[in-house]
């Protein structure tokens, strides 16, 4: 059986996301899989690429062949370069930065503003001579 390690693309159909599986290269391209081993996500910025490098390197050493596009994103992981032996096995992927927490700017106004606190009018407690004049009449 011949093994190869590919893209499985989902997603809609201008906004692709890809997972990396290990599948017999006769199934469909979004077919049955053997193994899931990572992510690409192309659309976003800077593109998301996480991969089981422990996962890839096995499935490389047993013989499954990746395709140009997966070998691409191993060399950009480094694990390509684990595989062959080569000194730079450094990852060039680029992170994200982290998301800036949300802080309040107190120069502006706020959109929303709070209700006012309202104090419902207390009701008093009728005597005794009122409900005794409403029995009757």
């Amino acid at each position: 059986m011949a093994v190869k390690i590919r893209l499985k693309r989902l997603g809609k159909i201008r906004a692709p996301y890809y997972r990396i599986v290990v599948a017999d290269s006769r199934t469909k391209r979004d077919g049955r899989v053997i193994e899931e081993i990572g992510q690409y996500h192309p659309t976003e910025e800077p593109s998301v690429i996480k991969i089981e490098s422990e996962r890839a390197l096995y499935w490389l050493g047993v013989g499954a062949q990746p395709t140009e596009q997966v070998a691409a994103l191993l060399k950009l992981t480094g694990d390509w370069a684990k595989f062959k032996g080569e000194k730079d096995t450094e990852s060039k992927v680029k992170v994200a930065e982290p998301k800036q927490p949300f802080t309040v700017d107190a120069s502006k106004k706020a959109v929303l503003k709070p209700k006012s606190e309202k104090k419902a009018p207390a009701a008093a407690p009728e005597s005794a001579d009122e409900t005794a004049e409403t029995t009757e009449a």
